[in-house]
């Protein structure tokens, strides 16, 4: 089966999946397939259903003829095996080429302790943190020793998950245990870290993009809704928060975070175009909190509306990374 179009490249836009994000991945598909440049391309849809089967243009096909016929893949999954390295491995195997970071950089980057560890040895500032096992709780003395040891509030959220999937904002020891416990349902491994208090900004990065080696998209200021203290996963995808672009950040401010966002793409190895999620304390300065390797597109993301402010378009965009992928690099 063919899905070419004369001399246009043949694109498989991979969505759906197994893991928790699996709405925000179709949504992505839909907006790249949606806006990926036709007078160049040719797109075919490949949903990956929950339990893992394989479907181009609705029909199932195992996965390896369906990449053989596909000239790039554009990687619109998210969370677990789509952006932790378990999808890239497959199309490494397989040989394809693919938009997104590698197989490596992408399980790195998805580990927020590997993450923040790299970081803060290259000297960028990340909030007090600590890794929690799901076996730790056998011991009765964990959730007090962790309310004793970080200043409340501290935050609780799953070591390898994004979209702000099971994050929690915890003051007291009932709450450090339920939030765990939420964690818990969906990782074995939890991280907490220290709460900063402050404006939230994210930072897209781009690769080669109008002619630089590292283009740094405005920063987004993100200003969550009355009844929601944080970026959380309803806030991003229900529309309960104010997305501000460019933000009223300082100019001092906004260029620090977008060198620091560039420092974090290339200190991990990432490609093509990550997005770095930001807190500034306004005394304390800015602290790298999170990076998305394979940011949403869908028309709430923030990525789309970076691209916006700097006269840009998904379209552009979309065509500048196949671009990259067929280059291999």
């Amino acid at each position: 089966m063919s899905y070419h179009d004369g001399e246009k490249i043949c694109v498989a836009v991979l969505r759906g999946g197994s893991s928790s994000e699996y709405e925000v991945s179709l949504k992505t598909g839909a907006a790249v397939l949606a806006h990926i440049p036709r007078e160049r391309f040719a797109p075919f849809d490949v949903f990956v259903d929950h339990a893992g089967v394989w479907h181009a243009n609705g029909v199932a096909r195992a996965p390896h003829a369906i990449l053989r016929d596909a000239d790039v893949v554009f990687n619109a999954l998210h969370g677990e095996w789509g952006e932790d390295g378990g999808a890239q491995e497959m199309m490494d195997a397989f040989g394809s080429r693919y938009t997104g970071s590698d197989a490596l950089a992408s399980r790195h980057a998805m580990q927020k302790a590997f993450t923040k560890s790299a970081l803060a040895h290259a000297g960028i500032k990340t909030p007090v943190w600590r890794i929690v096992h799901k076996e730790d709780m056998r011991d009765g003395n964990i959730v007090i020793s962790l309310y004793r040891s970080f200043p409340q509030p501290s935050v609780i959220k799953p070591a390898a998950l994004g979209s702000s999937v099971g994050v929690s904002i915890v003051r007291s020891v009932a709450e450090i245990s339920d939030a765990l416990e939420k964690v818990f349902a969906l990782s074995d491994t939890a991280l907490i870290e220290e709460y900063i208090t402050g404006k939230e900004a994210t930072v897209g990065v781009v690769d080669g993009f109008r002619g630089k080696e590292l283009y740094s998209l405005l920063p987004v200021e993100i200003v969550p809704a009355s009844d929601s203290s944080f970026f959380d996963y309803n806030a991003k995808y229900g529309g309960k928060s104010e997305e501000l672009c460019p933000g009223r950040f300082t100019q001092e401010e906004s260029a620090a975070l977008q060198n620091i966002a560039e420092r974090v793409h290339q200190h991990l190895g990432l490609r093509h175009y990550s997005r770095s999620d930001f807190i500034i304390h306004p005394r304390r300065g800015i602290y790298f909190l999170e990076v998305n390797t394979l940011p949403g597109l869908t028309p709430e993301s923030l990525l789309p509306k970076s691209l916006t402010a700097v006269g840009s378009s998904l379209s552009e965009f979309l065509g500048h990374v196949l671009d990259l992928a067929m280059a291999g690099r």
